[in-house]
């Protein structure tokens, strides 16, 4: 299977912009008859983070870019799996990932469940509750948002839930993009599983965002980097290697839960 990143610089608080930066490099990807089979987009790639503008900017459960990225599966029959929106819900606003299959059809969200408060999500957003599972042509597959990966709990729980996958959406600093290479192959060879993590590039409201998206495997390889431009970047997976490194080294089997 064949998986892509699309790392952009999120124009701040204008959606029509970045649906068009994202309907462009499809287009440009696919005269070169590359596109991969699912892809993954940086976190609030639909408006930054352009929170005080949350209920301008925000549609009902995030319909309007789960009907934009709909109509693109349909299209060049793809997946795409996050890039989180700013999705208006009857609890208040949420940092959703979206999952739509290459129907067009929205298959499963996930509302962020660790705020940060160095970006004050936690004065604008409610804090989800539940984990991300979905099934990705018959590949057990989950879904985390940015901050999530510095809580490995999280991604030990998923792939306990039989996650292969862990798909990632950021827009991460370039400050700290040490800390986003650590923690992504920690959380790919702690368990045993590929990370697909589609970063941001560029700077807005005083951030510089680092870029560096990676295709990690399960043994901790890196498929593909990005550097801190712009850049669309694909990687062959084989889903096997996940059974083949699990075999190999069952850490799962020699885990012991009750000595923590």
């Amino acid at each position: 299977m064949r998986i892509g990143i699309f790392q952009f610089d999120v124009r701040l608080g204008e959606p029509e912009a970045n649906r068009h930066c994202i309907d462009r490099a499809l287009e440009g990807e696919s005269a070169k008859g590359v596109l991969p089979q699912a892809l993954v987009l940086p976190e609030l790639w639909s408006t930054g983070y352009a929170l005080e503008r949350a209920d301008e900017l925000a549609s009902p459960e995030g319909i309007e870019s789960a009907h934009f990225l709909g109509e693109l599966a349909k299209r060049y029959g793809m997946w795409f799996v996050g890039g989180s929106v700013l999705a208006k819900t009857t609890g208040g606003f949420a940092n959703r990932a979206q999952v739509i299959n290459p129907k067009g059809e929205l298959v499963a969200i996930y509302d962020k469940i660790h705020l940060i408060r160095l970006m004050e999500e936690d004065k604008y957003f409610i804090r989800g509750k539940k984990r991300c599972l979905f099934d990705l042509d018959n590949i057990k597959a989950a879904c985390v948002i940015c901050y999530d990966i510095r809580f490995p709990e999280l991604a030990r729980r998923l792939a306990l839930e039989g996650a292969k996958i862990l798909f990632v959406s950021s827009e991460w600093p370039k400050e700290r993009i040490e800390h986003w290479r650590i923690l992504l192959s920690s959380r790919a060879i702690e368990n045993q599983m590929y990370v697909v993590a589609c970063n941001r590039c560029g700077s807005s409201a005083g951030t510089t965002f680092g870029g560096h998206s990676m295709i990690i495997d399960p043994w901790g390889s890196i498929l593909y980097e990005a550097g801190e431009e712009e850049a669309f970047g694909t990687a062959e997976i084989d889903i096997a290697k996940v059974d083949e490194v699990r075999r190999f080294l069952p850490v799962f089997e020699d885990r012991l839960p009750e000595a923590y």
